[in-house]
């Protein structure tokens, strides 16, 4: 399997960080990872391994990056305002230096697919839906629709828009929605321990955007699915079968 790892000071985040590509041809799939995880969680868990006939077959790239949620929503010594602020350099740091990185690597006109898992789940949902012209497939395992979790009932601007379930309720923006409606969106959830929040997120996701007439899969799995990796690494290549990747 072809790889390669790459490392620059961010100008947005102002320290260096880190992202590693599995796989030498394909649709781009950009990996955020779980709570405070690094962007080599993804082979470390064995999704990579988990999803290598796709890799291999030239079906699909990975881009795993790295995260700052220890800086942002879950760094408990600052406000949560600040903690959304964070946040929104890490979401410049993904649309203004990792996008153009990928582009360059033959993916120029291209929208990406993006995923991930619990924390990382809640970031591939955001920026999905935040950036439409970026992202155009949603793979979201376990991942949470809102920040109660992080930052209690705090509200703000950028809180908010960085808050599925409250910016997409009331979205009427035509150029979202029809993007949206011209993507492939997945959300996963069990029925087993730890994953009851992401449940129910999922379940308030499908409500708002069956209203709203944008097509979405939302697979709920059984009550032995629990919030873990054994799950996800099943889970991952069976929504890539899926989609044909």
């Amino acid at each position: 399997m072809h790889t390669e790892y790459h490392k620059w000071r961010s100008p947005n985040l102002g320290h260096d960080m880190e992202l590693k590509i599995y796989g030498h041809a394909g649709k781009p799939l950009v990996v955020f990872p779980t709570q405070g995880g690094r962007f080599y969680e993804y082979e470390d868990f064995g999704m990579v391994e988990a999803c290598r006939p796709s890799i291999d077959a030239g079906r699909i790239q990975i881009y795993a990056v790295d995260s700052i949620d220890n800086e942002s929503w879950c760094n408990w010594d600052i406000h949560p305002a600040d903690r959304a602020r964070r946040h929104n350099d890490y979401d410049r740091y993904i649309v203004q230096e990792v996008a153009p990185l990928i582009r360059a690597h033959g993916h120029e006109g291209e929208k990406f697919i993006t995923t991930g898992c619990s924390m990382g789940g809640y970031h591939c949902a955001n920026f999905f839906f935040r950036h439409p012209d970026v992202f155009d497939v949603l793979i979201c395992l376990s991942g949470l629709m809102q920040l109660r979790m992080f930052i209690g009932d705090y509200s703000d601007e950028n809180v908010y828009f960085n808050t599925p379930l409250a910016f997409l309720a009331n979205m009427t923006d035509p150029w979202f929605l029809d993007q949206y409606r011209n993507s492939q969106i997945i959300v996963c959830a069990g029925q087993g321990p730890w994953d009851e929040d992401m449940l129910a997120d999922a379940r308030a996701l499908q409500g708002i955007l069956d209203a709203k007439g944008v097509p979405c899969w939302i697979d709920i799995w059984g009550h032995d699915v629990s919030h873990d990796w054994p799950w996800w690494r099943r889970q991952m290549p069976y929504f890539l079968h899926h989609l044909g990747l």
